[in-house]
């Protein structure tokens, strides 16, 4: 008899490590999935946000889209060769932070500097007025400066702040994937938040 249940306890803790084998092998969440451009936006990915189709938003593809949605905490990019990537993001602490609404990147900095906006200073006096590229940096490694004052797309250097209402109302995605997005996103690309 004890060697039948051993065996039976055996199966049981095998099938249970199989099962977390497979979760752990599993894509993260934190990694950008690609689609290609006709595949269908219905469908919904392991967190069970729907995707955006760019086609509801814009006219036309241009030289990229940047879609973020700052509920869902994601970012749709659609490059104009084609093919879309999803990225997860930080979000603004409050709806009062943020703007909604279409803008375009204007700018890219590799390695940007930071200064809190008026209003960061007035909420919080304690920060510095100045803070160069490096890891303190809260831009993280790279930039994409919207045609709205005071707003980026960036990375983070803090990682607990992405799928988290975060930010003081930019986008923040992980360094990694602001260096592919920046490395994607020409001057002139068309954003929209949602």
């Amino acid at each position: 008899m004890a060697r039948s249940s051993d065996q039976h306890w055996n199966r049981r803790w095998f099938l249970a490590m199989s099962a977390s084998a497979i979760t752990l092998a599993a894509p993260g969440v934190s990694r950008a999935q690609e689609f290609d451009s006709d595949e269908s936006f219905s469908r919904r990915n392991v967190s069970s946000f729907k995707l955006h189709d760019w086609r509801d938003h814009f006219d036309a593809l241009g030289k990229g889209i940047l879609l973020a949605d700052t509920n869902a905490r994601f970012l749709q990019h659609w490059a104009a060769e084609g093919g879309m990537r999803v990225y997860p993001t930080s979000a603004p602490l409050t709806d009062e932070l943020t703007r909604r609404g279409y803008t375009e990147v204007v700018r890219k900095v590799d390695g940007p500097s930071w200064a809190p906006t008026p209003s960061m200073k007035e909420r919080n006096p304690e920060w510095p007025d100045y803070v160069g590229p490096g890891p303190d940096n809260p831009l993280g490694t790279h930039a994409l400066y919207l045609s709205w004052q005071y707003y980026r797309i960036h990375g983070t250097n803090d990682t607990r702040k992405i799928g988290r209402r975060s930010s003081n109302g930019c986008i923040g995605l992980y360094n990694e994937q602001i260096a592919e997005v920046f490395a994607r996103t020409p001057v002139g690309t068309q954003v929209k938040l949602i």
